[in-house]
């Protein structure tokens, strides 16, 4: 009985020095070579940070463009998705109303025109990014709040418009929070 208990505190206090220690220190390092160096990507103005790029940020306002939903209200600490199902009605209303309120702010849209990623959340909650066709849908309405040449804001759209790594991999997307600032500069 002593042996096995002394074997039992062992492994206990070995597994504890590998997984409080070393593995988090490794987790650390390999996030310092990774896209945005393990920070989100924080962007700064002047010493303050206006933002991060590589996490979803709610944008309301009609004069900028929108993000895809959030689960979560884009809370980085409780990164999820909502775990519902097309079959749960809870979750159908949630949709419904995400498009009746697309619908509302793009009266010239079809209901079949919005892209899925504008009515429904990430698994994360935390998706920075939008489809170039969510990105698309919003143009008239952004440049007609802002009192823009739809061209302009089109083209601002394109500049912003991330291709898939290694022009394979995911699919053209746009970062929210990018767009919305090169919009606040013109």
């Amino acid at each position: 009985m002593k042996k096995y208990m002394l074997q039992s505190i062992r492994l206990t206090l070995v597994l504890l020095v590998l997984l409080s220690v070393i593995y988090p220190i490794i987790v650390a390092i390999a996030g310092s070579f990774s896209k945005g160096n393990g920070g989100g990507g924080k962007l700064t103005r002047n010493s303050k940070v206006i933002g991060y790029t590589l996490i979803g940020q709610s944008f309301s306002n009609p004069e900028y463009f929108w993000g895809r939903p959030s689960a979560v209200a884009y809370n980085a600490a409780a990164s999820g998705g909502s775990n519902k199902g097309p079959s749960n009605v809870n979750y159908l209303k949630v949709v419904s109303g995400r498009i009746d309120t697309l619908l509302k702010y793009h009266p010239y849209l079809k209901k079949a025109a919005i892209p899925a990623d504008m009515v429904t959340a990430s698994g994360s909650g935390l998706d920075p990014d939008i489809s170039v066709q969510g990105a698309f849908i919003q143009i008239k309405r952004v440049a007609t709040y802002r009192k823009l040449n739809e061209r302009i804001v089109a083209n601002l759209v394109k500049e912003n418009t991330q291709k898939p790594l290694f022009g394979l991999f995911g699919p053209s997307s746009v970062n929210v929070l990018k767009l919305n600032l090169a919009l606040d500069e013109l």
